[in-house]
């Protein structure tokens, strides 16, 4: 990997739309948006086949072709099928979506990933979960074929989502590993554990997803807010720990938000890149106006004190 990683890059989970993703988006809206990341110094961008069954990926190949491809670090995955049969994951609708990391599967799913996005090479390619029974692929035969897939051209960089400590080790044991892909916020410091101190170690770059809690710590929803999709699910949006999460932010609201002039967004996320100088956040938007805002956290830096100060509020959330 030679690109330089941008610590801010545009997480595509909802851009393509579907009832699982938060409904169907205006592709106008969306490929604007996608387009005007450079501009914002956001030069990540990160997808998966697995989001809207390919359309996520389409939508960004249709962007692409407005943009300069070689100033993107472009990330999609692979291991979560829905032609093929492995490991159940879960079910969207009537269609059901299968853990299949092995080597006659990724080979299946590069080609198509590339004819999606419509680009000749994958910057990162992330295995999006892991294997599991009754379809226990070995990590070794996996990264036999991402080696393969990297020396032919097609990949130039390899990552792991979701993964365990001992499963991040057993990838390094045969080969190169670029980039873990974990969930991380204030609110959820669990990767703090292990992942963060190997990829410390190692040198490897953290990439946290979820740094807002899919919305909750955006700042932008009330305390009647009902949850949608995939946040019905979520730990902060559950009735006994929203109204939880609705005090810390009213806290920052009167405290570090005026201190600093930000958001409670831009405060959540100045947070997690201050852990670190080698984390990178993705911020899932399809609205460039909430783009730009997004940003502004990257220039946000918090002073050590009140990096500590919001540490202790989330963790007194939890007596």
């Amino acid at each position: 990997m030679k690109k330089e990683i941008s610590r801010i890059g545009l997480g595509c989970w909802s851009i393509g739309g579907g009832p699982a993703w938060g409904g169907d988006k205006d592709e106008k809206q969306c490929i604007d948006a996608i387009r005007a990341c450079p501009e914002y110094g956001i030069k990540l961008i990160d997808t998966a086949p697995g989001y809207n069954f390919g359309q996520s990926e389409r939508m960004i190949g249709k962007a692409l072709k407005g943009m300069n491809r070689e100033e993107i670090t472009l990330i999609t995955k692979f291991g979560l099928v829905w032609t093929r049969t492995g490991a159940p994951f879960n079910k969207v609708g009537d269609v059901q979506l299968y853990r299949n990391v092995s080597r006659e599967s990724i080979m299946e799913e590069i080609d198509a990933s590339l004819e999606r996005l419509d680009v000749d090479y994958i910057d990162i390619y992330m295995s999006h979960w892991q294997a599991a029974e009754p379809f226990p692929t070995p990590i070794a035969e996996t990264m036999e074929a991402l080696n393969e897939l990297k020396a032919r051209g097609k990949i130039r960089g390899i990552g792991a989502a979701n993964v365990s400590v001992s499963q991040a080790e057993e990838y390094m044991k045969y080969g190169e590993l670029n980039m873990i892909q974990a969930k991380y916020s204030v609110l959820d410091r669990g990767a703090e554990d292990e992942l963060l101190p190997l990829c410390r170690e190692k040198g490897i770059v953290f990439q946290a997803y979820s740094p807002l809690e899919q919305g909750m710590l955006s700042g932008r929803l009330n305390r009647d807010y009902v949850p949608k999709g995939a946040q019905c699910s979520k730990k902060w949006f559950q009735p006994e720990n929203m109204p939880k999460a609705m005090d810390f932010m009213d806290e920052l609201r009167e405290g570090l938000c005026k201190k600093y002039r930000c958001t409670v967004a831009d405060l959540a996320m100045a947070w997690v890149l201050a852990q670190d100088e080698k984390i990178t956040i993705l911020t899932g938007t399809a609205n460039k106006e909430h783009l730009k805002e997004n940003t502004n956290a990257a220039a946000l830096e918090l002073e050590e004190g009140d990096a500590a100060l919001m540490r202790e509020m989330a963790e007194a959330l939890e007596r």
